[in-house]
């Protein structure tokens, strides 16, 4: 009897151990499944940003661009047409978000250069930006307004500078010979002060590498958001 006992118990036993086996068995593909199905959720997330990536943000017309140049500009050398090259000193930001960052490249026209005359045309010059390109890469075209600047007249001085010399001229020649001498050492004093006034009276616009400018967009951009 104690055998037959012992022997249902065993077999028991080994039942129970098959049952959780399989229930263990049953299980497994229902945790697959639901991996499976977080995995395929997070694909379709994943595809989501992916496709807000690819939005645009548009940059208005009115927005300022502060800039920096790379290169010096001098009217004395410079030609219109010339191109020149700038980096951004500050971001461009919509609605508070930063959408170009600093050190971005820029580039320009030089579209009006003036030398300076010697004795009285000032130099001028203009500058406009043509071309955005942010650390993403791509080359976007822009239009912006002109820089402009024109250099103070020395007219005033150079008067002043040959009058002047006339002045010591006549005050020479009249200690020398009278009125005639005076006459004389008028024109000749004169001419003297005008030489020297042609002969420094160059004021060229020079603007060094990393000077700061400011330009506005003329007409909205659009970018891609980053």
């Amino acid at each position: 009897m104690n055998a037959r006992l012992k022997c249902a118990a065993l077999m028991v036993g080994m039942v129970v151990v098959l049952m959780a086996g399989c229930q263990s068995s049953t299980q497994n593909p229902t945790t697959d499944n639901a991996s499976a199905d977080n995995a395929a959720q997070g694909d379709k997330k994943g595809g989501g940003k992916k496709a807000r990536s690819g939005e645009t943000v548009k940059i208005p017309a009115g927005t300022e661009l502060s800039v920096r140049l790379v290169n010096p500009i001098d009217t004395g050398s410079a030609s219109a047409g010339s191109s020149f090259d700038a980096t951004l000193a500050a971001p461009i930001t919509v609605n508070g978000a930063e959408v170009v960052p600093v050190g971005s490249a820029v580039s320009g026209k030089i579209t009006n250069v003036v030398s300076s005359g010697r004795l009285s045309r000032p130099a001028e010059l203009s500058l406009t930006l043509d071309s955005l390109s942010p650390r993403s890469g791509e080359n976007v075209a822009i239009s912006t307004d002109t820089w402009s600047d024109k250099g103070e007249s020395h007219k005033k001085r150079d008067i002043e500078m040959i009058g002047g010399g006339a002045a010591a001229g006549a005050l020479i020649g009249a200690l020398a010979g009278g009125k005639k001498g005076a006459a004389i050492g008028a024109a000749a004093g004169g001419g003297g002060g005008t030489a020297v006034a042609a002969g420094t009276g160059k004021k060229e616009i020079k603007l060094a590498s990393e000077t700061k400018l400011s330009f506005t967009l003329k007409e909205a951009i659009t970018l891609p958001a980053r």
